[in-house]
């Protein structure tokens, strides 16, 4: 599989908050990863680092073939420490307090693709099926929209549209959405921050990742579209394809 991460500060900020990669193991699985990080005096630039450095480093250790089961399993656990080793910096180090970060990430192997999400960071999967949203946004205008208090095209412009329930780091213990799909030969997923999918529409994501063009273009292509549409956040976003050679690239 082939799979290449980017991010951009966009037009507006001073300082980029998310962080993230595409890291592999000993056994050449893929581990990508997109983090949003939260905070004032640039904490949520500190969240974000740690939540990717410590996956990367977990990551980096494993010698396992892995089951659907067993790659769960691996988020579950690791992903509470990492969210532990937040909390514990952001109560030890005053200028942190209150810091956190969103998370997607996405174990890719051969047969399957395991997602774990927490906050409003995202993970589309492009197949023969269309383009489909994976993950689903811990946040306050979505769940105005499940109760059915506001339509999706109401939450686009509610005040309080940025408001995330679930974030890395705010508890010293996290819920977690994860789940597992079939990632065959030419399935594409992409994971990105909201500064992407708020300024990008699923067709405009869509067309550009059908293009025929390489995964440089495409990343760019997707980064360029979100500035041109305003660019007031940070942006990055990671794409893996699948194809049937093992390891990464």
């Amino acid at each position: 599989m082939i799979a290449l991460f980017k991010t951009d500060k966009g037009m507006v900020r001073h300082h980029n908050e998310d962080n993230g990669g595409i890291f592999y193991n000993k056994s050449g699985n893929c581990l990508a990863v997109v983090a949003d990080g939260m905070g004032g005096h640039q904490a949520g630039e500190v969240a974000s680092r740690i939540a990717v450095t410590k996956l990367q480093e977990f990551w980096s250790n494993v010698n396992e073939v892995f089951t659907a089961e067993s790659a769960e399993k691996w988020f579950r656990e690791n992903v509470s420490l990492v969210n532990k080793e937040i909390y514990d910096h952001s109560r030890t180090h005053k200028e942190c307090e209150g810091m956190g970060t969103t998370l997607v990430a996405a174990i890719c192997t051969d047969a399957f693709a395991t997602i774990v999400n927490i906050g409003d960071s995202r993970c589309y999967l492009l197949n023969e099926s269309g383009f489909n949203q994976l993950t689903e946004d811990h946040t306050l205008v979505n769940e105005l929209i499940k109760a059915g208090q506001i339509s999706p095209e109401a939450a686009e412009f509610h005040p309080r549209k940025n408001l995330i329930l679930n974030a890395m780091g705010t508890e010293s213990s996290i819920e977690m959405d994860i789940s597992t799909i079939t990632f065959e030969e030419g399935n594409k997923l992409l994971l990105c921050s909201d500064g992407l999918s708020n300024k990008v529409s699923n067709s405009e994501m869509s067309t550009i990742l059908e293009n025929d063009t390489d995964l440089d273009e495409k990343v760019d292509a997707l980064i360029q579209l979100a500035n041109d549409n305003g660019g007031e956040d940070n942006i990055s976003l990671a794409i893996v394809t699948a194809r049937l050679e093992s390891g990464c690239e």
